[in-house]
């Protein structure tokens, strides 16, 4: 499948042949990223999957701090990587990225934070880093 039948899959709320895992989560929020600024591109992925889980009959599994979190680390490791890298490239460098169990975000996270219907509702902040001393 093409990037452009994934996103025009996702965008009309359709699901794509092969399905929408989290592998096409975050190859549709990197093409965004590729596109749009930061937050032009934060703000279209997170209204189309609002839309796309709306469509799929499922408006519950949507979870703001999972898509923001992840649309945040995806554009920083594209910020530290070769700037030219298509997909394959990125995927290849950033396979932690890719995988949903475990989650790249178990290093930022407790369970019962992501777990939360705040976390669900609202952006939360990591938890499970060290705070910054002070100098």
């Amino acid at each position: 499948m093409t990037h452009h039948t994934l996103i025009a899959s996702f965008e009309s709320g359709r699901m794509p042949p092969a399905g929408f895992h989290h592998h096409e989560h975050v190859c549709v929020a990197w093409s965004y990223l590729r596109r749009y600024p930061l937050l032009e591109a934060l703000e279209r992925f997170r209204t189309g999957l609002r839309g796309f889980a709306a469509a799929q009959g499922k408006p519950d599994l949507y979870h703001e701090t999972i898509t923001t979190a992840y649309v945040l680390l995806i554009n920083e490791r594209m910020d530290a990587g070769p700037a030219d890298a298509d997909w394959d490239a990125f995927a290849r460098l950033n396979a932690d990225l890719l995988t949903w169990r475990p989650s790249v975000l178990d290093r930022y996270y407790r369970t019962e934070t992501l777990a939360s219907d705040r976390a669900r509702r609202v952006f939360v902040m990591p938890d499970r880093l060290a705070p910054y001393e002070h100098m």
